[in-house]
């Protein structure tokens, strides 16, 4: 899809008066109807006829899937998981009676409710896993797509990346298929791709570290611009910003040790004391992982995101 460009000045201030402060965004997630390539697919193949979703209602034990995990079964294919082996074949072969017994229904009656299945991994499919796990199977008649909008909702969680760089440039397209939607920021506007992915908000702000005023409560910021005078300020508004508001859990600064000794003698230079300036991660990425390629560097620093999310969910929900 093409992307949107609006142009909005800062806070309080007019972009035809303040020629020292400039926002530009170009929205990806605005306008867009469905926001993952997988989901597409899913509203393509309902387009030409009905589906079976199949949905994991919940979990104990040791299960190859999370509460929420979900394929779409059409009669000659699926999109999506539940984690494969038995399970999933016998979940396939159950969808696909519910398929039959819905197109002997006929498109004109309401589709029937969601019926569980519930399955000891062990007794009844001779898995190791040994974990139970409740499906439930719902038939879609064909060109039904509301019927799903409300499972198929983007992703709350958000990532703010400051540069658009090569490692800024692999991270996104990785981030895209993971669960978070970005805000993409750099104070150069030719950098961002003519149509970004509609989990990506491309934002032009000069100087850079004006936008973090608006970023949204809970972000997670990472922070690799091409300048080192840039990143300092950003980390240096992110962290006022923490200190007024505390919502923003995550502040991450590529670049190494020696790196961080410098800027946070410089920022307490600044007045950051060490409580706040502990809130900064530098080096970021997991630990372990050796290479200085875009890629490999995404990879680790998307590792570590999701490893904060997981903990999260532990502590927040005992269930991933």
């Amino acid at each position: 899809m093409q992307s949107e460009r609006n142009t909005r000045a800062p806070q309080g201030k007019n972009l035809a008066t303040n020629n020292n402060e400039a926002r530009r965004r170009h929205d990806g997630l605005a306008g867009a109807r469905m926001w993952s390539d997988t989901f597409k697919t899913v509203e393509q193949g309902l387009e030409q006829g009905p589906l079976c979703w199949v949905e994991v209602l919940d979990s104990r034990g040791s299960v190859p899937r999370e509460r929420g995990a979900w394929m779409a079964v059409f009669a000659d294919r699926t999109v999506g998981t539940i984690g494969g082996g038995h399970l999933e074949f016998d979940a396939l072969d159950q969808a696909r009676g519910f398929l039959r017994d819905g197109a002997v229904q006929g498109p004109q009656q309401e589709p029937p409710a969601m019926r569980q299945h519930r399955y000891p991994l062990g007794p009844s499919l001779g898995q190791c896993c040994g974990g139970v796990v409740v499906l439930g199977f719902r038939f879609v008649p064909q060109g039904r797509m509301d019927l799903l909008r409300e499972r198929l909702q983007p992703p709350r969680d958000c990532v703010a990346l400051f540069g658009a760089g090569h490692v800024g440039h692999a991270l996104v397209r990785l981030l895209c298929q993971l669960p978070y939607r970005v805000v993409w920021v750099d104070s150069r506007d030719e950098v961002f791709p003519e149509a970004p992915h509609e989990l990506v908000q491309c934002e032009y702000s000069d100087p850079v570290q004006s936008a973090v005023a608006d970023l949204p409560a809970g972000a997670q910021v990472l922070i690799m611009s091409f300048s080192h005078a840039e990143d300092l300020e950003v980390v240096a508004q992110c962290l006022r910003r923490q200190r007024e508001q505390a919502d923003l859990p995550y502040v991450g600064l590529i670049g190494s040790a020696t790196k961080w000794a410098t800027f946070r003698r410089r920022l307490r230079e600044r007045g950051f004391s060490d409580q706040e300036l502990d809130h900064v991660t530098c080096p970021i990425g997991v630990p372990g992982i050796r290479g200085k390629e875009p890629e490999v560097i995404a990879v680790a620093v998307a590792a570590q995101l999701l490893q904060r999310r997981s903990a999260f969910l532990v502590q927040n929900q005992g269930n991933l």
